[in-house]
């Protein structure tokens, strides 16, 4: 299995998060020991940061022969602070991710962090980091696309993926400044609520934007990837073509466009029911594995392709093939372009 999806907590932030006065920071509980405080829990200092030898294992026991490494949205605030704040975190969490992938060759690849309040500054700093052995592109909050006017602004990010032929993974999250999450903590099913039901519907906007849209077309050289199957798209299509016959018949249908678009999506948290909607509509050669970098998320993933109904040949598509191919193009330009400098 290649894991696109493999979120990490970098120990590198612990100082900034010292600093902090709200979720998340680190700060000494009653008992006089630091503790790290999210919106939603309270953990150890020796459980809050993830360890490199720890996850090989997780790996191993799992049969993950590569993940990409991308921060986890608790740990996202370090994009969404001022330029002069962000700027250095994000580049010392980016020198992190690339000394861990030289450290462990062909076990991690790595998405940037990027400074977003300052999209010419997020620009600069993809361009450097891309520049570093192992990383291979950038994450970014899907609420960049949630319309196609929205997504004027990832322009920048866009031309330099595609200059550098990056990948960029979209992931549900906020933009600097965006209320989030929509629905308060209070509200009866709040986890389900933020967690499944705007997530998704978030996520089915990204995926219009990115494939009904021209956003893309002057990027041929961007590899684009969405989490959760972007979004309900697989099984909210057939009503999305049916509308379209009846508003706008001469128009081609949302389906075809869908499956032609060049975006890929990965199967994260889904069962066998989902993936077979999804190879049905995408095709198994735009779906990659997503886990969250967790032994429950590898366990729920590896079950899920086993029981889905796609056939052997799409199954190790999902599973590695499409996953090696991309990471084989992204790493082979980085590689010609180091040796050409």
């Amino acid at each position: 299995m290649i894991d696109m999806h493999a979120h990490w907590k970098p120990a590198e932030v612990a100082d900034a998060l010292r600093a902090r006065t709200k979720e998340p920071r680190i700060f000494r509980n009653d008992d006089g020991a630091e503790v790290l405080k999210s919106r939603m829990s309270e953990e150890p200092l020796a459980q809050a940061f993830d360890d490199v030898g720890f996850h090989l294992g997780r790996m191993d026991r799992q049969g993950v022969d590569t993940s990409v490494l991308s921060l986890v949205g608790g740990f996202c605030w370090i994009e969404s602070q001022s330029p002069e704040v962000s700027g250095p975190l994000c580049r010392r969490v980016n020198d992190r991710f690339s000394e861990i992938c030289q450290e462990n060759p062909g076990r991690f690849a790595a998405f940037a962090a990027l400074p977003l309040t300052d999209m010419d500054a997020a620009a600069a700093e993809l361009e450097r980091a891309l520049a570093l052995p192992g990383v291979i592109g950038a994450q970014l909050p899907g609420n960049f696309f949630l319309t196609r006017e929205d997504a004027e602004a990832a322009r920048p990010l866009l031309e330099v993926a595609n200059r550098e032929h990056a990948i960029l993974f979209i992931h549900h999250g906020p933009r600097p400044g965006d209320a989030f999450p929509k629905v308060a903590g209070g509200t009866d099913n709040s986890r389900r609520r933020n967690g499944t039901l705007d997530m998704q519907a978030s996520l089915s906007s990204v995926m219009v934007t990115l494939s009904l849209t021209d956003l893309l077309a002057p990027y041929p050289d961007v590899t684009v990837v969405v989490h959760n199957l972007g979004g309900n798209i697989p099984y909210e299509v057939e009503r999305m073509d049916h509308r379209s016959l009846l508003d706008t018949p001469d128009e081609e249908l949302p389906s075809s466009r869908f499956r032609r678009a060049k975006v890929f999506v990965d199967c994260n948290s889904f069962g066998p029911r989902a993936i077979e909607a999804a190879v049905s509509l995408y095709g198994a050669e735009r779906i990659v594995c997503g886990t969250d970098g967790t032994e429950f998320g590898c366990n729920w993933t590896r079950k899920a392709l086993a029981d889905a109904q796609i056939g052997e040949e799409a199954r190790e598509l999902i599973l590695k093939g499409n996953a090696a191919a991309m990471l084989a193009r992204a790493v082979r330009t980085a590689e010609g372009e180091r040796a050409a400098a």
